[in-house]
């Protein structure tokens, strides 16, 4: 790299990857001297058109002169980048300084005119608008703060370019030439724009991974056994549509074929286009297999191999370098360590994995980074014992691995689109990118559910993950997810109780819950496991052991019928004797009504009935027929339940039984695969749970996600209040900060600008003697508090470092005296005068700028319901006031603010009105990267603000309002 003495040195930190339209990544990277040659090899690619587009002249070819000034940069007045694949130039970029007379300068002019110049085989990858994103960023980091660009007016691709970024412009035509000018400052159209660059992108890369035309399995063994003949066997089995290769070093080159695969000695060998390649070879030998598969043209891997970062930091430094080299060549990787991809679509059918079968074809989207707990969410959806019962089936499964490069929220960008996904399920044991994930999430699930598990919340992420610091505790990030929209759960059981559920029935309209059943036991747990999930259920319908079909259909077709029931659940145990119900008929007879009233949520919990659970997932083909009558008259003889599966066929009916008009009740099936299909004609299916409180915790997930789908479609709004002095507080931060003030400013210093948007603090006087504390009294007025702010003894009122309501200096001087007998020395316990406020409940607010999860606003009572019980409430700033009245509520101790127990109702809408004021003071200056207010006194009128701090530093940065880019490595 260039290191001239007049050059600045090489801006290692403009280096960057990214995802194209195309799915594919290119590097872009500063111009250096050491890339003539390069330059003039790119050029020579170009066409004549492009070059005259360029030049507005022939220009067949760089003189010595071009490729020196094209080279040659300082880094801060000219500036070039360039955009590689494989090590060779695709695209250039580059700007020059100007003055208001369009000749060159230097700083303090603010613009720069910018030129491109794409290959055209790279032309339409979305090559210019990720340059000009990052060129962009480094003319703001060199203070310019306008791009001005001359075009042909034919150029009509350049011309967009420049249009559709989104930038606040302006267009002129003059001498042939259309000249735009435009602003570099982000503006929601440009920030609206990038974000929907990004989705495409990374969306695209993934459904390259996941629906490609041909795979090599690289590491195949020549006997039978072993992860990559295992893989490859998988992908056979599975009947995969696409065309399939078989690769392996060690293949006699007289064999051709691997399992009646083709096989061949390299991928070179492969006579035509190979989209993504299975890597199953050893550590060592992946650098050498990566670099063909590059040289090749594949477009991406799924590499199994271990021996990366999850072995050591040997191994951490070789999924650096793997890396590396696949995103040179244009490459995304899925692992390295990774279980495999899964896709069902009947076009197709691939089971690039480790899993021996393929799970049904259905509606979830799974994301696991474990490769264990993947096959474990697999298992549970598959089979219909041990758990969940009833069928469902995925969309796609992405077992990420070491999650190198993929991540969930790569595959998230997927599925928001994917039109084969209604429900997402992840199991994440890190999250690298809160920022962005909780941004995607929110988009997600305003369209579909999607519900997390976390692994590994108590300790730190597995050693194959790399993940940015952060300072928040898992609560704290567990809320802001459930803020986005994500059903957060537990437990893996609880992951797939909710999206059965989900993927299966529709949303409830509210909390209210029909119970009925053959169980009075069993309902009345299900009622009471309906008020510990905070639902609204009715009192359960007992219908005795002796219930039939008929008297199961006609309580449920009640219960959906009733507008006082937003959802229903039905308890069942088998019956013994005559007349008791048959599992297949009970399961037609709850289907034959839920098909009558289908915008009702219904749910089974069963005891020991695993044909029931069977046939509530029948087939299509053995969904009730349309209704011709009323409610079932007659029971059916009751056949032994059958512990096997449903079958995919219709059924043939044994024994006699009587016909119910309204559905078909069908007897035990005579012989039954694993498992059925999910309806294909879309109707619903029931899921079905051999708990109470398994079942009414789903359920209640369901309920929590309906309210905040609602409540998205009218998130509020951040109001505006004319008393905020925004360029006055920007002008005290500057000045704080340029003086080399402190991070943690003085009261004062806090004081003052907190005042700039509204925020009172009552004021304290310090007293460092009983004659201070008089003179302070008199100041403020009796009646006085005296407090000790010591650190430990600051907030600490059950201490006895606070005296309150001294209404003269009598009683001023005796508590001085007690508090210097009891704690120590002034010196010690720093004591100061405050005048009284009115008496309320005492809350903290708190705002604090995490690296990682941007800036967050928390709420909580003072004292021990925030520090011992940890409750406190969080929301991402900026904060709406739909938000902001939402986290007043959300606190398990919110009752003491709204008259518990008879005590006066304190102003929880001036508390939400200092909730607003302190989000808009964060998120207006990113300077501010803590704020806390302790205690704030809400009265029944106003509150009062008795403590504050405030702690300043230079902005972190945002790279979600930089220009697109992967994680570095």
């Amino acid at each position: 790299m260039q290191t001239s003495p007049d050059r600045h040195e090489y801006p290692a930190h403009w280096e960057a990857d990214v995802v194209l339209r195309d799915g594919g990544t290119a590097r872009i990277r500063p111009i250096t001297v050491d890339d003539a040659d390069r330059l003039v090899s790119f050029y020579e690619q170009v066409s004549d058109e492009s070059k005259y587009y360029r030049f507005f002249a022939p220009y067949p070819r760089l003189s010595a002169k071009d490729v020196h000034r094209f080279t040659h940069h300082d880094f801060v007045d000219r500036v070039g980048l360039a955009a590689t694949v494989g090590g060779e130039f695709i695209a250039t970029v580059r700007y020059d300084r100007i003055g208001a007379d369009g000749t060159p300068a230097s700083a303090p002019a603010d613009e720069a005119e910018v030129a491109f110049l794409v290959q055209d085989a790279h032309q339409g990858r979305g090559v210019a608008s990720a340059l000009l994103e990052h060129i962009a960023a480094v003319a703001r980091e060199r203070g310019i703060r306008r791009f001005a660009a001359e075009v042909l007016p034919a150029n009509t691709k350049m011309i967009k370019v420049f249009t559709d970024a989104g930038y606040t412009q302006k267009r002129s035509f003059e001498d042939g030439v259309v000249r735009l000018e435009f602003d570099l400052e982000p503006t929601d159209r440009s920030l609206a724009v990038q974000y929907a660059r990004e989705h495409r992108a990374e969306a695209r890369s993934v459904q390259r991974l996941l629906a490609p035309g041909s795979v090599a399995v690289i590491g195949a063994g020549r006997t039978p056994g072993g992860v990559g003949r295992s893989v490859l066997g998988n992908i056979r089995d599975a009947g995969y549509t696409g065309r399939l290769y078989a690769v392996n070093r060690a293949l006699p080159d007289e064999q051709k074929e691997l399992d009646g695969v083709p096989a061949h000695r390299s991928v070179r060998d492969i006579d035509g286009p190979v989209d993504l390649a299975v890597v199953a070879v050893p550590a060592e030998h992946v650098p050498e297999v990566v670099a063909e598969c590059g040289e090749h043209g594949v477009q991406g891997l799924v590499v199994v191999s271990a021996g990366y970062a999850e072995s050591g930091l040997e191994g951490r430094e070789r999924q650096r370098a793997l890396v590396r080299q696949a995103r040179t060549y244009g490459m995304r990787i899925i692992g390295p360590n990774a279980f495999g991809v899964i896709n069902t679509s009947p076009r197709v059918r691939l089971n690039a994995s480790l899993a021996p079968e393929v799970p049904r074809p259905g509606r979830i989207g799974m994301f696991a980074q474990s490769g264990a707990i993947g096959v474990a969410l697999l298992s549970r959806l598959h089979r219909r014992g041990g758990g969940v019962t009833g069928v469902t089936g995925v969309s796609t499964f992405v077992s990420s691995g070491n999650r190198a490069d993929v991540s969930g929220n790569d595959v998230l960008q997927y599925w928001y689109e994917d039109p084969d996904t209604d429900v997402v399920l992840m199991y994440l044991e890190s999250i690298g990118n809160p920022r962005k994930f909780t941004r995607l999430a929110r988009r997600t699930a305003a369209a579909k559910p999607l519900v997390v598990v976390q692994g590994a919340r108590h300790g730190a992420a597995p050693q194959g993950h790399a993940v940015r610091a952060t300072r928040l505790p898992h609560a704290t990030v567990s809320a802001l997810l459930r803020q986005a929209g994500v059903i957060r759960v537990d437990t893996i059981t609880d992951l797939v109780d909710a999206g059965l559920l989900l993927a299966r029935q529709p949303l409830p309209a509210g909390p209210r819950v029909a119970i009925l059943g053959n169980s009075e036991s069993l309902g009345l747990l299900t009622y009471d496991a309906c008020l510990a999930e905070g639902l609204r259920p009715h009192p359960p319908q007992d219908l005795t052991t002796a219930a039939s079909a008929a008297d199961f259909h006609a309580a449920l077709s009640r219960a959906l019928a009733d507008d006082r029931c937003d959802a229903v659940v039905v308890t069942a145990i088998p019956a013994v004797g005559e007349g008791s119900v048959a599992d297949a008929a009970l399961a037609q007879a709850l289907r034959s009504a839920t098909a009558a009233a289908p915008s009702k949520p219904v749910l089974v919990v069963h005891v020991e009935l695993g044909g029931l659970a069977a046939a509530l997932s029948a087939a299509a083909s053995t969904a009730p027929q349309a209704r011709t009558d009323d409610a079932p008259q007659a029971a059916p003889h009751r056949t032994a339940p059958d512990p096997r599966p449903a079958p995919t066929e219709e059924p043939r009916t044994t024994g006699a039984q009587s016909r119910t008009p309204g559905y078909e009740p069908p007897a035990a099936p005579e012989a039954a695969p694993e498992a059925a299909p999910e309806a294909a004609d879309g109707a619903h299916l029931i899921p079905a749970y051999p708990a109470a409180e398994r079942a009414v915790r789903a359920l209640a997930q369901a309920v929590a996600y309906a309210q905040w789908r609602r409540d998205a479609a009218d998130p509020g709004r951040v109001p505006e209040y004319d008393d905020i002095d925004v360029k006055g507080a920007a002008a005290l931060i500057d000045g704080l900060l340029t003086r080399g003030q402190s991070p943690a400013l003085g009261p004062d210093e806090a004081c003052d600008l907190l005042g700039h948007y509204g925020i009172e603090v009552h004021r304290s006087l310090p007293a460092p003697t009983p004659d201070a504390a008089a003179e302070a009294a008199r100041r403020l007025g009796y009646p006085v508090a005296l407090k000790a702010t010591a650190p430990h003894l600051r907030h600490r009122a059950d201490l006895g470092g606070v005296r309150l309501d001294l209404t003269d200096e009598e009683q001023l001087r005796r508590s001085y005296a007690e508090l210097t007998e009891m704690f120590g020395a002034a010196e010690e316990l720093r004591p100061v005068v405050q005048s009284m406020a009115p008496r309320g409940v005492d809350v903290v607010v708190r705002a604090v700028i995490d690296p990682a999860a941007g800036a967050v606003l928390s709420f909580g009572l003072a004292g021990a319901a925030s520090q011992l019980l940890g409750d406190t409430a969080h929301r991402l700033i900026p904060v709406t006031d739909r938000e902001a009245h939402s986290l007043v509520r959300s606190i398990r101790t919110a009752p003491l603010l709204f008259g518990w127990r008879g005590s006066a109702p304190a102003d929880t809408r001036a508390l939400e009105e200092l909730l607003l004021r302190v989000s808009r003071l964060v998120d207006d200056h990113p300077e501010v990267v803590a704020v806390t207010l302790e205690p704030v006194v809400v009265a029944s009128h106003g509150l009062s603000v008795l403590g504050a701090s405030v702690r300043l530093a230079p902005p972190p940065a945002r790279d979600d309002l930089g220009p697109r880019t992967l994680p570095a490595y």
